[in-house]
Order: C-alpha cells, then sequence, then structure tokens
C-alpha cells in the first residue's frame, strides 16, 4: 500500500509468510504503520495473528517477506537483536519472574539496555538503571509497589508491570499482544488509560479481542483472516465493511 504514510514509516512489512513446514499459517502479509500511530490486529482466532507478531518480533523468521523498521532490514533477526533495535513486546500470558520485586522485574529490562552486564558490580551501583526503573513503574501506575512481589500484584498489575518491563528497553515500537485479556472492567479501563498516555512517545501495534478497546484505542485497524489481510481502514470503516461483518464482526 503506498501512500502519505510511506513517507515516514515506521514500520514496513511486506510480502510476510510464515508457517510450520509446509502449512502456511500467514501469507503475503503487508503494513505499513507510520511513526507514533495506534494500529491494531484484529481476526478470529487461528487468523494468524500470533505468528504475524512473532514474526515482528524475532520469534519466528519469516519463510518470505521483509521487514523494515527505521528504513533497516530487520527480517529473520533473533528477538535480543529486534530489543535492541527499539522493539518491544508484551506477550498474552503474562511474562514476569513471579518470586522478584516489580523493581527488580523492571531493573533487569533496564541494565539490558545502560551496561554491559558485569559479575562483579552489584547492580545498585548504577542509580542511573534504578532511576529507569522507577520511571517505568510510574508510567505504568506502579509507583509505590517498588518492593511487592510480581507474583502478589493483582492480574491487571501484572499486566501492567509487563508493559513497564517493555519500557524499560527504551523502545521506540511497543507490540501489545491481548493487553487486557483476563481483566475487569475498570482494570480494562486503566489499562487503556495507561497505553494512551504512554502513546504520547511511542508507536504501538497491539493485537487485541476486546472490540471496544480496538474502536476507541485504535487510529487503524487490520483485520487478518485464514493468514491474510481481510482488510485495513480506521475504525468507522472497519465497522462498516461487509467482509468483516461477515467473517468477524457478525452484527
Amino acid at each position: 500500500m503506498a501512500d502519505e504514510r510511506d513517507t515516514e514509516a515506521h514500520l514496513r512489512v511486506t510480502g510476510v509468510s510464515a508457517g510450520y513446514g509446509p502449512v502456511a499459517v500467514i501469507h503475503e502479509v503487508a503494513m505499513t504503520v507510520a511513526l507514533g500511530e495506534i494500529v491494531t490486529v484484529i481476526g478470529p482466532n487461528g487468523a494468524g495473528k500470533s505468528t504475524f507478531f512473532n514474526c515482528l518480533t524475532g520469534v519466528r523468521r519469516p519463510s518470505s517477506g521483509r521487514i523494515l523498521f527505521n528504513g533497516e532490514d530487520i527480517t529473520g533477526l533473533p528477538p535480543n537483536r529486534i530489543s535492541q533495535k527499539g522493539i518491544a513486546r508484551s506477550y498474552q500470558i503474562t511474562n514476569i519472574l513471579p518470586n522478584a520485586t516489580a523493581l527488580e522485574n523492571v531493573r533487569i529490562a533496564a541494565q539490558s539496555r545502560r551496561h554491559a552486564w558485569s559479575l562483579f558490580t552489584h547492580y545498585r551501583a548504577y542509580r542511573d538503571i534504578i532511576e529507569k526503573a522507577e520511571t517505568a513503574l510510574e508510567a505504568v501506575g506502579l509507583r509505590g509497589k517498588e518492593r511487592e512481589l510480581a507474583a502478589n500484584l493483582s492480574h491487571g498489575e501484572q499486566r501492567n508491570l509487563e508493559i513497564g518491563i517493555a519500557l524499560a528497553t527504551e523502545p521506540q515500537l511497543l507490540c501489545l499482544d491481548e493487553p487486557t485479556a483476563g481483566m475487569s472492567a475498570a482494570e480494562t479501563h486503566d489499562t487503556m488509560e495507561l497505553v494512551r498516555r504512554i502513546a504520547k512517545d511511542l508507536t504501538i501495534v497491539i493485537v487485541e479481542h476486546d472490540m471496544q478497546v480496538v474502536m476507541e484505542l485504535a487510529q487503524r485497524i487490520t483485520v487478518l483472516h485464514y493468514g491474510e489481510i481481510l482488510a485495513e481502514g480506521t475504525p468507522s470503516e472497519i465497522q462498516q465493511n461487509p467482509r468483516v461483518l461477515e467473517v468477524y464482526l457478525k452484527t
């Protein structure tokens, strides 16, 4: 898709396919995400959303196609290299260290960016790391819970802690995999507000099933169906798209 967004594309995916052996899960997927944009990816179960995210973040290597970030080809780089380039991710299933404190969880992520690892230097010697971790916790509403074990946080707080871990790596692009999954209505509202706040400084791509979240947060929506892009557009365009209504929204 060539349009005015291409001149300032932060992320450009062209012709990306991936699967398991001869079975294709996604086929010829293309997407352009502009700097500072919030884009959501939706679709029925099995549509290929997780595989697409895995390709973006280095968990899976595409069988074909290219992924460009800031104009640089990052196709097939491992997750640690993708992270170093400025892409961070949260997971559908909370990926935290339950027996570490909230601060320790975020501090480890911050340290991966600020200093080379050393067995001979205690992390408390790096005051800037602690400050970065505290800033990330404050950004996700967990300031004051630094010493709480992650396992003792509520489900919503654990999901937000994971976003804090991602923010501590100082990303430019944040990929959120179902950030409101399993949350109460109040927790979902708080997380939506959190995403709006952090979006002021980030480009965000979200996989989400909650259509209220999708419609309220997204500036643009991409719909996957059987591994291919079914439709792309603004929330109002997607809500009125006959094909999307037929195969996904069912209204």
